[in-house]
């Protein structure tokens, strides 16, 4: 009782998460708005996730006797970090904003959060032993991601086909694939503040060849930028950067190192379901049938994925 107990916990943690993220799209949208970039939100979020980070490390390395880490074990461990950083930080948001440009929100939110379908194919390709594929966690992936599609298409079976956004939200939906299989291959070996902040790290770091081949866009610390900042931008910017990077990330590596990569990542399908509640809430937007019954299909499909 004690173990479904803590598992029922990790799922817990993981919806919060993921209803965390699925509101983001209207602080993200008021930036945008205001004029900042995709690049400039993205890096200003992690700057401030990093900075917090160092400081909750400090802290801990002050009143816990904790070990400060700066780089892994192994360069074999680093690449890992540097891909952690690059898969589910900057190219992973830099395509899914990107594909915005070119395609529908339906479009790319349906292929991006197509994701946990990639992610437990890619697992059980390089993870045979531990986690093969197996009849019943391929329905259950199937069942959600038909879920997840129901919720988002809404009884309007209608795609606007787009071959650059939908390629690049393809991308982004690989990018978190991807991230969930080096996730697999770290948490035995490192501990959950040790990797979010390699990820936030090499995140920024691998931003900067963006400004450089999009000198358009503005480097982050240009004069510029600081005409933006009002109480409204800074608030924003703070739960972004605060909340859902610095917070989200953290519970979001944890609850993979407990409940593994590929029930973890199925988690993923109700972001468009916590979306919908969020503008019902806020927007008055109406639940429809066809939202119910995505939700249904969903909650079916993962408890088939984590049926033991």
């Amino acid at each position: 009782m004690k173990s479904t107990n803590s598992t029922i916990g990790y799922h817990l943690v993981a919806f919060l998460v993921v209803a965390i993220w699925g509101s983001t799209f209207v602080f993200t949208k008021m930036l945008l708005l205001a004029g900042l970039s995709p690049a400039q939100i993205f890096t200003l979020r992690f700057i401030i996730a990093y900075i917090l980070f160092l400081g909750f490390e400090s802290a801990l390395q002050f009143l816990y006797s904790f070990t400060f880490h700066f780089f892994s074990k192994s360069w074999r461990d680093e690449l890992l970090m540097f891909l952690l950083g690059l898969t589910g930080g900057s190219l992973y948001f830099l395509t899914e904003n990107a594909a915005m440009l070119y395609t529908t929100a339906t479009n790319t939110s349906l292929i991006v959060c197509s994701s946990p379908l990639f992610a437990m194919l890619l697992i059980a390709l390089f993870y045979r032993q531990s986690e093969p594929l197996s009849r019943r966690k391929v329905t259950g992936s199937l069942v959600a991601c038909a879920g997840m599609a129901v919720v988002v298409l809404n009884g309007h079976f209608v795609l606007h086909l787009s071959p650059i956004g939908d390629l690049l939200a393809f991308g982004a939906c690989m990018c978190w694939a991807v991230y969930s299989l080096l996730m697999k291959a770290v948490t035995g070996r490192y501990n959950t503040l040790f990797i979010t902040r390699k990820v936030f790290f090499y995140g920024l770091v691998t931003i900067i060849p963006y400004y450089m081949i999009v000198p358009s866009d503005g480097w982050i610390f240009t004069s510029s930028v600081f005409q933006f900042f009002n109480l409204s931008i800074l608030l924003n910017l703070l739960f972004l950067g605060v909340v859902a990077s610095m917070l989200c990330f953290l519970l979001w590596n944890w609850t993979i190192s407990k409940l593994g990569a590929v029930v973890a990542t199925n988690w993923v399908y109700f972001n468009p379901i916590t979306t919908i509640i969020f503008a019902w809430w806020l927007l008055n937007e109406q639940i429809t049938p066809w939202f119910l019954l995505g939700t249904l299909l969903i909650l079916v499909g993962m408890y088939l994925c984590d049926k033991r």
